[in-house]
């Protein structure tokens, strides 16, 4: 038991010491050599507009770690559709694409009109007109980064989605814990839990409705499920010892989770409906965080069966645990990419604890981060990005990097630690 008291403690800590009302801001930390010039030419005229349309979209694409948007003022000029472009001059500033358009107000809404250009090639390759509300101008910049991003990538935009992540304000005996949902930028974020004791793990159900979540506001661990637009939520467990590490089936109707109620940790599957729960690994060693695979046949989870965390793939066909990290002592908190070929997870070297890709066919695994003291990777639905939670000094703040390792930001808050990062599922 001495064991796994350290190993929960030390668990506890990483997750709870540093969590946070404010939006989250990004600072770009490192670009990528690779990224892709693009030009965003203002859209907005000289009126007075609630949101900046062609900022947002610039943000959000350099966001992305792809692409490399020309500051404002190394643009030359100022053109609001294709027809106004010469192509000769935009080439000359380096520019691969280039963005244009104008936002206008009509009938009290909004007419936002752009194109997407291939400077190189002297083409159309988009254009679009989007009609939106001043409430709805955000989202709709960032449906235009979407069918920006794809069009060029041939990659689905990930701009509209969110993220949960949990903040701690407060120190010792006096910290208030929050659980909260934002835009994949940061931005409007609204808290959908408070209390007083420790909030960990939110994980994204497959169709976006509802956060399942750790809660220790009844005095020891219990897992919730709470829909989200709604508030209304359920206590799933709540057994003696660890209650922990919820995990989605891709069909929403399972949710994995670690549970010591029968002595040390392992992992569990309850059917979400029924709360019938079966026990699925069966050993002397501590069992948890498990992640599902995206074809639901078999699940990952960490374990330290061999003597350090290493993580393993459970096959549901056969009901056999099989060891797939070998680099390194210390492997934890797996998360698959999208297509199922790679799992991001923490390692652990001399300098400290880093984010880390393993190609599941090669098994080669590539260090993301130069940080120390990374935790929690949650992949982007697109596959293309991985959020986690670090530390800035002795803040508690969040990481991007892009899955390649090339670009890196922050997303520190001005209030307060953040943790727990989870991103949701594309939502429409």
């Amino acid at each position: 038991m001495k064991r796994l008291n350290l190993w929960a403690a030390a668990l506890l800590l990483m997750l709870c010491t540093s969590m946070a009302h404010a939006e989250l801001t990004i600072e770009i930390t490192q670009g990528s050599d690779q990224a892709i010039p693009i030009a965003i030419v203002p859209m907005e005229g000289g009126d007075a507009l609630p949101e900046k349309v062609s900022r947002i979209i610039a943000n959000d694409l350099e966001r992305s770690g792809r692409f490399d948007p020309l500051s404002r003022e190394s643009l030359i000029s100022n053109p609001s559709s294709s027809d106004d472009v010469y192509y000769q001059d935009w080439q000359q500033l380096g520019s691969d694409y280039l963005v244009v358009g104008k936002v206008e107000k009509q009938n009290g809404q909004y007419r936002i009109q752009y194109e997407l250009l291939n400077v190189n090639g002297e083409d159309r390759m988009l254009g679009e007109v989007v009609t939106s509300s001043s409430e709805e101008l955000r989202d709709s910049a960032h449906y235009i980064s979407n069918q920006i991003f794809e069009k060029i990538t041939g990659i689905r935009g990930a701009f509209s989605t969110s993220i949960a992540y949990v903040r701690a304000n407060g120190v010792a005996d006096n910290i208030k814990y929050t659980l909260n949902i934002a835009d994949a930028d940061g931005h409007n974020n609204q808290v959908i839990l408070s209390s007083d004791e420790p909030i960990l793990s939110p994980a994204w159900s497959p169709d976006g409705q509802k956060l399942a979540y750790v809660s220790f506001e009844t005095g020891r661990s219990a897992i919730y499920v709470q829909n989200i637009a709604t508030g209304q939520r359920v206590r799933l467990t709540s057994f003696e010892g660890i209650n922990g590490a919820p995990a989605w089936s891709p069909d929403g109707r399972k949710l994995a989770m670690s549970l010591s109620k029968d002595g040390q940790p392992e992992i569990y599957v309850m059917d979400v409906a029924s709360r019938d729960i079966k026990r699925l690994t069966h050993s002397e060693a501590i069992d948890t965080e498990p992640e599902w695979a995206p074809s639901g046949r078999s699940l990952i989870f960490t374990s330290d069966r061999s003597g350090n965390p290493q993580i393993y793939r459970y096959n549901l066909s056969n009901d056999q645990p099989q060891r797939i990290t070998f680099t390194g002592s210390y492997n934890s908190r797996g998360r698959f990419s999208p297509d199922g070929d790679t799992i991001f997870m923490v390692t652990r070297d001399e300098q400290g604890f880093h984010i880390a890709r393993q190609n599941l066919e090669t098994d080669r695994m590539t260090i993301l981060t130069d940080s120390n003291w990374d935790e929690s990777p949650s992949v982007a639905p697109n596959g293309t990005m991985v959020i986690f939670a670090t530390q800035e000094g002795t803040r508690g703040v969040l990481g991007l990097v892009s899955a390649d390792g090339s670009a890196s930001f922050r997303l520190p808050s001005p209030d307060g630690d953040v943790r727990s990062p989870a991103w949701s599922p594309f939502l429409d």
